[in-house]
């Protein structure tokens, strides 16, 4: 019976590992850089994993880009781009996750 419940208790636990990680969605007026990929104005979906942000078009094309983690104290209200202007171009330098405390940003 003991073995029945560990096995039941490592099968539920590992069903929330795979669930999937949550995706934020995110809208660019304009085109923007996000590291080393030019993103073209639109909506996208952004997935974190590990160490790199996985952005998806409404066309289901996906773009990995390595990324920087960073924990901050407080949890974000929403989810937010930082944006800002290198060498004529417009960058993403970091995006905040809505509901967590989790931030990625991302190097040039």
């Amino acid at each position: 019976m003991k073995k029945t419940l560990f096995l039941s208790a490592v099968l539920c636990l590992s069903t929330f590992a795979f669930a999937g990680t949550k995706k934020y969605e995110i809208s660019l007026a304009t085109p923007a850089k996000a590291g080393s990929v030019e993103l073209a104005p639109g909506n996208y979906k952004v997935q974190v994993d590990g160490d790199k942000a996985i952005f998806t078009d409404s066309r289901n094309k996906s773009f990995t880009v390595p990324v920087k983690v960073e924990t901050e104290k407080m949890k974000f209200n929403s989810t937010a781009v930082e944006s800002g202007e290198k060498s004529g171009q417009q960058v993403i330098e970091a995006i905040d996750l809505g509901g967590t405390n989790t931030k990625v940003e991302f190097s040039y």
